[in-house]
């Protein structure tokens, strides 16, 4: 007797637990909905704040500070930063570059020089915000610097006119100004800097302004290699010297403002050759450095020694390469 009611207690006990076990387990899966929510909520929440931290103070975590009162100061480069190219407008129309970066007259030209008239529109690379609009007489005449959430700092020098002001938030294309000849200036054009960190990159990594393009959708910047880059970006582009863009590059183009495309010096035979031998390949998604090369027609050997990479290394999509 005793044996038997035991066993209905021990059954009691063990459906009770079953039970118990049932409804906890019931009670997680009508909880985890519930914290599926909460947790798309503080994701939200989270992105909302970093929203609202890039507009008042874009690119935060590359600057420590937002001011209006020097157009540039260099601070510490990362040793990498990918910088998203997407969204962009062209600064201006004109597709005539009339000065390299680079060294020019015994001194370092940290931009592009653009041929644009006085009155052309001159608008926001991307989108970003205004942290200096001012007048200097004795270098960028009037110009315009705007921060921009990628990272990099644009600045259009040389305006005739201003048409943002400081801090104001701006959108990619938006105008900002108009081409003039202000400021240490020996004809109209747009001045026009990309930086990052208040250091100099040269404009045409970024910019094709004879395809009135971007090079790439994003460019990574490596401190141990941007200065090689430079180079090889004014070499990628055709020019010569400081002569820009040549006649032929531009022929039977116009430029805003009504004008022809601004004829250049002709280009010495040795120079032709030597622009004519140097190619670039842009890397598609997919490809490797053996199947550039057998593309190419050279070794990895000689495909990584025109572009100073280890046989390891693995290229970006949209990536240049230096195959002649």
């Amino acid at each position: 007797m005793n044996l038997k009611r035991l066993h209905i207690i021990i059954t009691i006990v063990l459906l009770t637990l079953a039970s118990n076990t049932a409804l906890a387990q019931d009670l997680l899966a009508r909880q985890a909905p519930v914290d599926r929510r909460m947790r798309a909520l503080d994701t939200l929440a989270l992105r909302s704040a970093m929203e609202r931290e890039e507009a008042s103070s874009p690119a935060s975590r590359l600057y420590d500070d937002w001011n209006n009162t020097y157009a540039h100061r260099a601070t510490e480069l990362p040793d990498s930063f990918r910088i998203n190219l997407k969204h962009f407008c062209m600064p201006c129309k004109s597709r005539v570059v009339t000065s390299n970066f680079g060294a020019r007259w015994g001194r370092a030209h940290k931009g592009l020089d653009i041929k644009v008239y006085i009155g052309d529109t001159i608008r926001a690379a991307w989108a970003g915000k205004v942290r200096i609009v001012k007048y200097e007489g004795a270098g960028y005449g009037k110009y315009v610097v705007i921060r921009h959430n990628n990272g990099l700092e644009t600045i259009y020098g040389h305006m005739s006119a201003w048409l943002v002001e400081e801090n104001q938030t701006v959108k990619a294309g938006q105008p900002i100004g108009l081409g003039g000849n202000t400021g240490r200036s020996t004809g109209s054009h747009l001045h026009f800097e990309t930086r990052l960190c208040g250091v100099a990159l040269n404009p045409a990594i970024h910019f094709d302004f004879r395809n009135q393009d971007i090079v790439a959708d994003y460019y990574m910047f490596r401190k141990a290699t941007y200065e090689r880059e430079a180079i090889a970006a004014n070499e990628l582009r055709g020019k010569i010297g400081n002569g820009g863009y040549v006649e032929s590059d531009v022929r039977g183009e116009t430029i805003p403002g009504g004008g022809a495309a601004v004829a250049q010096k002709p280009v010495p035979a040795n120079n032709m050759k030597q622009n004519a031998a140097i190619r670039y390949h842009k890397v598609a998604a997919g490809e490797t450095l053996y199947g550039i090369a057998k593309r190419r027609g050279l070794t990895v050997d000689e495909l990584c020694k025109l572009n100073h990479l280890s046989k390891d290394v693995k290229v970006r999509p949209g990536q240049l390469l230096r195959y002649s």
